[in-house]
């Protein structure tokens, strides 16, 4: 019952993401504004549910699975990737390019503001 509780919590947020998504004409998928009202609700709660735990630890022991589907989707269109390698390779170097320097920039950035609270705590 302890998983059903859980997996119901963490599916309630997803809806409620994707009603306000839908409602509010939000250029950001539902599942992801679930996701970030869930993670501030956990952030004020200061702890997850133990249902909740449950129910993630469960869906993490398992998240292999959901791979499968895009493996089953490269090999559907395996000849419309091979026909367009090259713009799929750039995107995938540029987009990877960029990830790493707004990380890289976010951790210094992070850094800072926690040296100076550091700093001004002392």
């Amino acid at each position: 019952m302890n998983f059903l509780n859980g997996i119901t919590f963490l599916l309630v947020y997803q809806l409620v993401g994707e009603i306000a998504v839908r409602l509010l004409n939000l250029p950001v998928p539902g599942p992801v504004l679930g996701m970030l009202m869930l993670f501030l609700t956990l952030m004020l709660r200061g702890k997850a549910p133990e249902s909740v735990d449950t129910a993630s630890t469960a869906l993490l022991s398992h998240l292999s699975l959901l791979f499968v589907p895009a493996g089953v989707g490269m090999m559907v269109h395996f000849g419309r990737i091979a026909d367009e390698w090259l713009p799929i390779v750039v995107v995938l170097v540029v987009s990877t390019l960029i990830t790493m320097a707004a990380t890289a920039g976010i951790m210094q950035l992070s850094g800072r503001v926690l040296a100076r609270r550091g700093n001004q705590h002392d």
